[in-house]
């Protein structure tokens, strides 16, 4: 279903259609538990978006430079990211395009080995909602095929790249028989997504800016945009995050990426963050996935 093209403004819709336009997709029922796993006050849900190459690719681009860029996320920013999961014995989601998939599949294998999850992240980091309906659903369809075919492992969630959600994207999840979802903004806690304002049994579990290490750190010497946080202030900013979610007994989720994330003068916010975490005691690190099971099956 593509949304049709209004010839009014915005300022001369009538009241049915701005409210068809908000309650196609809606945040209902939250979805958390009176307790986590082995009686934990907080669970946290790394994830780590695997865009690669794809960052170029997706717009057409044929940058040496960016891709290069892209493949520093598979040959130096991966192995720095497991390596520390490992030495703490934590498990994480990675979002993966199926691009990066067949171009890195080795990358791939060792993520499932290693016992993190693999969700869906579009077919070459393209943005769902300049596609049509069925352009869409075909891409949707080809990636889980495709991370399946290479790690061996059938996706259960996914996030759509730069969290650009279409008109079309949940309908086609709900089609899917996906778990869950990790791409948009109604709540901290899982949620309940309504279409057309009924649930149609695919659950959120909410991402945000402010939690993402992305928009701290690009860097793109063609355009205006230019790293301006200090890393230590992202630290910060994260572990705040971790400490509010705490004290309220809800969900800590992070959103990280290899290319940005992997760099020496930044790699120990991940590793200082999963420290301070474990730190305090009754914590429960788990995929996305788990996660969302679990709060669907124990919401209060």
């Amino acid at each position: 279903m593509n949304a049709p093209k209004s010839e009014l403004e915005p300022w001369q819709w009538p009241e049915e259609e701005w409210r068809r336009r908000v309650n196609r997709v809606r945040a209902g029922r939250r979805l958390r538990p009176a307790e986590w796993p082995g009686g934990a006050r907080c669970a946290v849900a790394l994830s780590f978006d695997s865009d690669h190459e794809t960052n170029d690719l997706r717009d057409g681009g044929n940058s040496i430079g960016r891709l290069a860029w892209g493949q520093y996320g598979n040959r130096v920013g991966v192995p720095r990211i497991l390596k520390i999961l490992a030495k703490y014995g934590v498990k994480a989601s990675f979002y993966v395009p199926a691009v990066t998939a067949l171009l890195h599949p080795d990358e791939q294998r060792q993520v499932v080995a290693e016992g993190h999850e693999i969700g869906i992240h579009g077919w070459i980091h393209e943005l769902n909602s300049v596609l049509p309906r069925e352009a869409g659903r075909d891409l949707m369809l080809r990636s889980a095929d495709t991370l399946e075919s290479v790690s061996g492992v059938r996706p259960v969630g996914l996030r759509t790249p730069s969290w650009d959600f279409s008109q079309n994207t949940l309908e086609i999840e709900k089609e899917m028989g996906l778990l869950y979802d990790s791409s948009l903004m109604s709540d901290e806690d899982c949620y309940e997504l309504l279409l057309d304002g009924e649930p149609c049994g695919v659950i959120e579990l909410p991402v945000e800016w402010v939690r993402d290490d992305a928009v701290y750190f690009m860097m793109h010497r063609f355009s205006s945009l230019r790293p301006y946080t200090p890393p230590a202030d992202v630290f910060d900013i994260f572990r705040r995050e971790f400490d509010a979610a705490y004290a309220e007994g809800g969900i800590f989720q992070l959103t990280m990426h290899p290319h940005v994330i992997g760099y020496r003068s930044r790699i120990w916010i991940l590793d200082e963050i999963i420290r301070h975490a474990q730190a305090q005691g009754r914590v429960w690190f788990a995929t996305h996935a788990e996660v969302v099971d679990w709060a669907k099956r124990h919401a209060a």
